[in-house]
Formats: C-alpha cells, structure tokens, sequence
C-alpha cells in the first residue's frame, strides 16, 4: 500500500509538470527569479571582495578568511530569523517595507550566499596567484597586468562560486518562509510562494502530487545550472 502511494504520487507529480501546470510554473519562475537576483547582487559584491582578499597580503587576512567560511554553514533558519527582526514594522530597518516581499527574500538570500562567493573566489585566486603573477612578470609585464592575468585564470572558479550561490539560495527554504512569509492573495499582486515554501506547504496539507512536482522541477534546475557550469568550465579548460 506504502509504495503503491508514492508511485501513485509520483506519477502524478510527473503528469503536472508534462501538462506546463500555470501555478506550478508560476512558483518555478518566481523561484528563479529571485534566487537569480540574489545570486547576481552576491556576485557583484562578492567578487571584489574574493578578488581584492585573494590578490592581497595583510595582516589578519587569515582571520577575515576564517569569518566568512565560518558563514558557509549559517543555518538559513536562524539568518531568517535575524532578517525578520531587521525587516519587521518594528525593527531597525522596517521602513523599507522589504518584509514579505520578493525583493525582500532576493536581499535575504544574497546574504546567505555573499560568503560562498567571497570564499570561492578567494581560493581560485589564490590557486593560481602566485605562480601566474611570477610568470606574468618575468615576461616583463605590469603589476597590473600581472593581477589581470591572474583573474583571467581564475574565471572558471569566480564562474563556480555564483553558480554555487544561486543553487543554494533556490534550494534553501529558512530565509524564504520567514522573509517571504510564502503568501499568495488571489486577484493580488502580494505573491511570494516559491519552490521551497510550496513544498512545505503541499506536503503540510497533505497534497503529495504538487509537492512532488515541485521537488522535481527543483532538483531540475539545479542539475541544469550546474551542468551549465561544467560545460562551460570545460570550454575554458580547453581555451
């Protein structure tokens, strides 16, 4: 009876998504819409800082590094749990009415992955920083042009670190429920249901099918934004 009910639910998940489902379409494109923004605004921080920490030499360098891959493992319930006491009526930053808003769990979610892309992209550089810049500058180029070629090599690995930060902010649901609040108001604009939430949500109430489907298109994206990845690393690999 147990597997018969979940391949019951299975191909049921399987049939929702053949036949383009507007609501579970709706939810996946929100989804990656906001994790996309949250990846790309972590990328634009992000990046710098990576490049400017993995190019320099200063002291306590050790210990900025130690703080942000300490943030690689923040629980995403206890970030939203922060985020809401910032972003509530009553909390310091409640005047932007950022709370229960896409925009809102996008800023969430950036936060979230700023580490992930500052760490990987210290550590690519870092890879290839000092034998490069040592070639670079025999040949009798610039400092500068020595520190541009060495981003250059680390591109794949910059590449990696956004790739990285977009998966886990799509797949991570602690910021999503408690900034987004997973609202959806019919005839509305207030919509902030996105993959994550909607699962829980359809598994809360006991609708497997949807919450099935929706896995699926998730574990979808994700495999297609990192076989993206790779291919792309491999086409730099071979340049």
């Amino acid at each position: 009876m147990a597997w018969e009910y979940i391949i019951e639910g299975i191909s049921g998940a399987f049939r929702l998504v053949l036949s383009g489902n507007a609501e579970l379409l709706d939810i996946a494109f929100r989804s990656v819409k906001v994790s996309g923004i949250a990846a790309m605004l972590s990328a634009l921080i992000g990046i710098p800082v990576g490049v400017a920490m993995g190019l320099a030499s200063f002291r306590g360098k050790g210990l900025l590094k130690s703080v942000f891959n300490a943030m690689l493992g923040i629980p995403t319930v206890v970030m939203g749990l922060i985020l809401y006491l910032f972003l509530a009526p009553a909390g310091p930053l409640g005047m932007l009415g950022l709370l229960y808003t896409e925009m809102g769990i996008s800023l969430g979610q950036m936060l979230l992955v700023l580490p992930i892309v500052v760490s990987f992209t210290a550590n690519a550089i870092e890879s290839v920083e000092g034998e490069i810049r040592d070639l670079v500058m025999t040949l009798g180029a610039s400092r500068v042009q020595g520190m541009i070629k060495v981003i250059e090599e680390a591109v794949s690995g910059i590449a990696l670190s956004v790739i990285a930060a977009f998966n886990r902010a799509i797949a991570e649901l602690g910021i999503a429920l408690m900034v987004g609040g997973n609202i959806f108001v019919k005839g509305g604009e207030l919509n902030t249901r996105v993959l994550t939430t909607s699962i829980q949500m359809y598994v809360a109430r006991g609708e497997i099918e949807f919450a099935i489907a929706l896995g699926t298109v998730l574990l979808a994206i994700v495999f297609l934004v990192t076989a993206l990845s790779n291919y792309l690393q491999r086409r730099w690999a071979h340049d």
